[in-house]
């Protein structure tokens, strides 16, 4: 008689031969090996027929989300599963078209605190796709302390008429909807906030894009002036914002340490030995030809995979018990530090050759190494600053308690 764990790896295989013939009908040749430019924070491109193609029966397949439950849309699969369908499209260099802050943050936090009317609504549409959200948290008064948000949604009865500002709104601009922190009581400051959903095409929103350091402008100010909004928005309770907002940051920390969709680009690119190699040259039993350097290097990836192994075990036991914890503000931080080290090192030994802008001389890689150095010294700022990851750890994780 086979015992479970056979029974599982014998299931296990059987899916694995199903996710095998269902790629090779269905994913594009054409797009082997490239990455997602349609799930990330940098303006929309025109996408081909063949990324059409491939978005569409993802879609409908439910594979771009493969966790969540079929009746909105997801995969329904096992924790098992999911793992099979990664390695397989890993195998062939597909990648998931399905992406953005609907997957990463929103969605997850919706199945766990919206009502049926609300999944319904909204889960399938991200599943497939559809629907770019963006995420109305910090204000120009209200970073770090994030529970001081002036941004007021008034009760007129049947709507909610909101007014105030957010800030550092990530692909606001392109986006289609919000999950926005309101005020909906000015006496309270942590029971007065509300999780409410706006329609970024609605009379009286206004986005003003920011330019960063890297050139980039995935930022918004987003202003709301007199912005209806249906009371069915509501998320959750009156009142009951923080908690869910908190709730959504943990997703958000997971994905942004690399437990998520970011996982696969956190260290991409080029090895740094084998950058090292190109750009400092190697010795003659071919090794990065200076030591100090190669030792760096060493220690920089001997973390690197310990952390990716931890990733693995905490996301294992997030998905056993309740989901992310307060531990994703350990991997926030690690993560960050980790993502901003590499990018340091390989400025260090690409030499000047890293620190183009534009203009003959420069590749387009070593144009854009320059770029993601400068970007990355946001990494230990957004999705909750090093600081602030900090404290949560402090408190929640070593039990420290604030003294008077």
């Amino acid at each position: 008689m086979a015992t479970a764990p056979e029974l599982e790896a014998r299931t296990l295989d059987d899916f694995r031969a199903e996710a095998r013939a269902w790629l090779a009908d269905n994913f594009p040749a054409s797009l082997r090996g490239k990455d997602n430019l349609m799930a990330t924070l940098e303006a929309p491109h025109e996408p081909s027929d063949d990324e059409r193609a491939w978005t569409r029966a993802m879609g409908e397949k439910g594979w771009g989300v493969p966790t969540w439950p079929a009746a909105y849309g997801g995969g329904g699969l096992s924790r098992g599963e999911a793992r099979v369908l990664a390695e397989e499209m890993g195998r062939i260099g597909a990648w998931n078209p399905i992406g953005g802050m609907g997957v990463m943050m929103f969605g997850p936090t919706l199945l766990e605190y919206g009502n049926e009317a609300q999944k319904l609504e909204h889960i399938p549409a991200i599943a497939r796709g559809e629907v770019r959200w963006c995420q109305g948290y910090s204000e120009p008064g209200a970073g770090s302390d994030l529970a001081s948000l002036q941004t007021f949604a008034e009760d007129m009865g049947d709507h909610y008429l909101v007014n105030g500002q957010k800030t550092w709104t990530s692909g606001g601009q392109w986006a289609d909807k919000c999950f926005a922190l309101v005020r909906t009581d000015k006496t309270r400051k942590h029971e007065g906030i509300s999780f409410l959903l706006i329609d970024m095409k609605a009379p009286g929103v206004e986005v003003r894009p920011i330019r960063m350091i890297s050139g980039n402008s995935p930022f918004c100010e987003t202003f709301f002036t007199n912005v209806k909004v249906p009371k069915e928005n509501l998320v959750g309770m009156e009142g009951q914002g923080w908690t869910i907002g908190k709730r959504l940051l943990q997703h958000e920390r997971s994905s942004l340490s690399g437990g998520g969709s970011a996982a696969s680009r956190m260290f991409a690119g080029k090895p740094l030995g084998q950058l090292a190699k190109d750009y400092r040259g190697a010795n003659d039993a071919g090794q990065v030809s200076d030591q100090d350097l190669r030792m760096r290097i060493v220690r920089h990836e001997m973390d690197q995979r310990a952390f990716m192994l931890t990733l693995r075990r905490a996301a294992l036991e997030a998905k056993s018990n309740q989901g992310p914890s307060a531990a994703t503000s350990i991997m926030k931080n690690v993560g960050a530090r980790l993502t901003q080290d590499r990018a340091e090192l390989s400025v260090e030994i690409m030499g000047m050759a890293g620190l183009g802008w534009e203009g003959e001389g420069f590749s387009e890689a070593e144009l854009t190494q320059t770029r993601t150095w400068l970007w990355g010294k946001a990494v230990s700022i957004y999705g909750g600053s090093t600081e602030i990851q900090n404290n949560v750890i402090a408190k929640r994780i070593l039990g420290m308690l604030d003294h008077q």
